[in-house]
């Protein structure tokens, strides 16, 4: 009797011990991103590879949640003064830093005064020019010190605008309006990044950074909303080989994945059914066509390049109906904008633009006798290589000869951010916020960070200019069209196709919310086995 009494007892303790074992284990994500991170500094960062990792380990003062519907960060409200140009934010008491430390309007007055220093380097200083002083001081023209945000108190953050921008709160869920910790950044330099210095405000913290194998991330206990976060560590894997990323899904090595491989898009649907996402995307895939180059900087040339490709045939039998033919830069439906400057041969046939891109050609002095030899660079990817591919043998019947160079997508970026030698190079844009400004403004002039083709218009900056100092959004939609017909018919980048979302979801993984910036924060989802 009493070994039996014995025996169910440890039989009982034994149980709950495994009960509570399974209650504590550790919930991980494991979460494919198509490319690794150059930096985890969030005013050196410029790719979307980037931002879902910062998304997870900083928070602004607004965020996008699960919707990509803009929604209070460390700012639990603000208001906006009637002219436009004063917002005055109101943080969270309970907003900390992940080594405990209050998070301060302060620390948001050091990252916007360090993002704008010269110094910093920073590729995406412009998205914040509108507030006052911004540019002036990225420039080199004014003090960091002077620009138009101040500590009212802890609490209280006020910045003003050098004139009233629409679109200005939404733009603050970029990572540019990230806070930053003073302490640590003063402490340690560029190496604030590194696990075990870093400190961050968001749901996570930097636990490993391994380049070209993983970033892992772990929950934040100090985050103010730790309690209703159900996941514990994110592990971001580098997947640029989409074919791969779906084999490690279907294996189930991967929750999730920001892409797929579009040649196997029927397979996918096939056999994954709604685990495979097909979303609407705020984006454009283009090819940016380096004006300093001889050949290329003839208008004729690149007009004629433009004309001969079929984009049709790239989003259907390339990116298997994941994509829509571009026509454009502006993606149609953007907010603050009418009808895009679509070219003017986007309803002529294949065969018409074909015979009129081999005249324009001929008349620059290129054909049969005389190619023109282009080089197309771009990033790791089957579905870039494909599309590469797809556009030389379109460019064929031109006499175009076409030579190709493939590197990582680090590199890549860093090529053409720092202005390095290259004909045409594949690149993609996606929206920060659902403004034609947000797209327009890569090829302004003295847009170091992203006007790659070298584009140096004065009429095209005068007219951002211009529409800059509108606020009446039906004139400022008027002029932003005037410049955006410039850009199609100078052609610095050649638009191919509108974006959409492609993305591995596993059952398993709760709250991925289809949306059109295609964000999806850690922070909103769980795991359910």
């Amino acid at each position: 009797m009493f070994r039996q009494t014995l025996r169910v007892a440890s039989a009982a303790a034994l149980a709950v011990m495994m009960s509570a074992s399974l209650a504590s284990a550790e919930v991980v994500y494991h979460r494919g991103n198509t490319g690794d991170p150059e930096t985890l500094d969030h005013h050196k960062t410029s790719t979307v590879y980037e931002a879902h990792i910062l998304r997870d380990l900083y928070e602004g003062l607004v965020v996008y949640d699960a919707k990509a519907q803009v929604v209070p960060g460390v700012a639990e409200s603000w208001t906006v003064s009637d002219d436009g140009t004063t917002y005055t934010f109101k943080l969270r008491e309970n907003a900390k830093w992940s080594n405990g430390d209050p998070v301060t309007a302060g620390d948001f007055v050091f990252a916007f005064q360090r993002i704008m220093t010269p110094e910093t380097g920073a590729k995406y200083a412009n998205i914040l020019f509108p507030i006052k002083n911004a540019e002036a001081i990225n420039k080199g023209e004014a003090e960091p010190v002077s620009i138009g945000a101040r500590a009212v108190d802890d609490q209280t953050l006020e910045i003003t605008l050098g004139q009233p921008t629409p679109y200005f709160i939404e733009l603050l869920t970029h990572q540019t309006g990230l806070p930053m910790h003073p302490g640590s950044v003063e402490q340690h330099g560029s190496d604030f990044v590194r696990p075990g210095n870093m400190v961050s405000n968001g749901a996570y913290v930097l636990e490993e950074f391994t380049p070209n194998d993983k970033v892992v991330v772990t929950k934040n206990p100090n985050f103010h909303d730790a309690a209703n976060i159900k996941i514990d560590k994110v592990v971001f894997y580098p997947t640029e080989d989409r074919g791969a990323a779906l084999r490690r899904f279907q294996a189930g090595e991967l929750h999730s994945n920001n892409d797929a491989p579009t040649e196997q898009i029927a397979f996918m649907r096939e056999t994954l059914g709604e685990q495979f996402r097909v979303a609407p995307y705020l984006g454009n895939y283009y090819y940016a066509v380096n004006h300093k180059d001889e050949a290329l900087g003839i208008p004729e040339v690149r007009r004629a390049l433009s004309m001969a490709i079929d984009r049709d045939f790239l989003a259907e039998e390339i990116w298997g109906g994941a994509m829509v033919a571009a026509y454009s830069f502006v993606p149609p439906g953007i907010g603050n904008y009418g009808e895009p400057a679509f070219a003017e041969y986007m309803d002529a046939s294949m065969i018409d633009r074909e015979e009129q891109a081999i005249d324009l050609l001929k008349g620059a002095g290129f054909g049969p006798d005389n190619p023109l030899k282009v080089e197309i660079r771009y990033n790791t990817s089957e579905n870039h290589k494909n599309t590469a591919v797809a556009i030389a043998d379109m460019w064929k019947p031109l006499g175009v000869e076409v030579s190709m160079l493939n590197t990582d997508v680090a590199s890549h970026y860093a090529h053409l951010r720092d202005k390095g030698d290259f004909d045409i190079a594949r690149a993609g844009w996606i929206g920060d916020y659902s403004d034609p400004q947000n797209f327009l403004f890569m090829v302004e002039s003295d847009n170091d960070g992203f006007n790659y083709a070298n584009y140096n218009n004065p009429d095209y900056d005068a007219k951002m200019d211009e529409a800059a100092a509108t606020t009446d959004l039906e004139a400022r939609a008027a002029i932003l069209k005037e410049a955006e017909a410039m850009f199609m018919r100078d052609l610095p980048f050649i638009p191919l196709l509108y974006y959409g979302s492609l993305s591995l979801v596993s059952d398993k993984l709760k709250g991925w919310e289809d949306n059109i910036q295609n964000v999806h924060a850690s922070r909103w989802m769980e795991i359910v086995e």
